[in-house]
């Protein structure tokens, strides 16, 4: 299985919580999670896929590479999202994105159909 991750944007701590209080409410059961950080670091990162990947299925040591790749090849996002996280105040969270390719694919793809 192949996996992504991406940083989202910066977000109020309690508008992500009743976010994912939404998420955990729907019935279908979907390929990706959001994670919420208040650091821009590597190991917050690695830290958050490696509490969610077993509750998924996935396998913990891909994800955690596909965390790792991201943040080698895209320096400048990421200090971008730091500065944007600093900004916002200490009430928010930086916010990504980690699923499976296939479920990634297939929201969007329903988006598209709706």
């Amino acid at each position: 299985m192949d996996y992504t991750f991406e940083i989202l944007g910066v977000s109020p701590t309690l508008t992500f919580f009743n976010q994912q209080q939404e998420l955990l409410q729907q019935q279908q059961p979907s390929g990706v999670e959001y994670l919420g950080n208040r650091k821009c670091t590597l190991d917050a990162f690695v830290a958050s896929v490696e509490v969610v990947s077993p509750y998924r299925g996935w396998d913990v040591d891909r994800v955690v590479d596909t965390v790792i790749s991201f943040w080698m090849h895209n320096s400048e996002s990421i200090q971008y999202w730091k500065h944007r996280l600093q900004d916002a105040g200490s009430e928010n969270l930086l916010v990504a994105r980690v699923g499976d390719l296939k479920s990634l694919q297939a929201a969007f793809e329903s988006l598209l159909s709706e």
